[in-house]
């Protein structure tokens, strides 16, 4: 993978899954950072599997995001929780 740059704008599109659980809706984030923080502490992991993350054109589906959140170069604090129960490596 190439260099991410975490300070670009990013948008977060929900899942289009018919029964949705939560009523996630289409946000727009200042940083990339900050939408891979909301996408994997806040969304329901429901919610979360079906979303896809656009940063300059590129998109990024959750077990990317999941990757990036997790690179020694992730820019934010993240939540003890969100680390230790990551659904992504308990499949693995």
């Amino acid at each position: 993978m190439t260099a991410f740059d975490y300070a670009a704008a990013a948008e977060l599109f929900p899942s289009r899954r018919k029964f949705r659980t939560t009523r996630a809706a289409y946000m727009r984030f200042a940083t990339a950072a900050e939408a891979i923080r909301y996408a994997v502490e806040v969304l329901p992991e429901r919610s979360f599997l079906g979303t896809i993350l656009e940063v300059d054109e590129q998109r990024f589906d959750s077990e990317e995001m999941r990757r990036l959140y997790d690179a020694a170069e992730y820019p934010l604090a993240r939540q003890p929780a969100a680390v230790a129960d990551d659904p992504v490596r308990k499949a693995s």
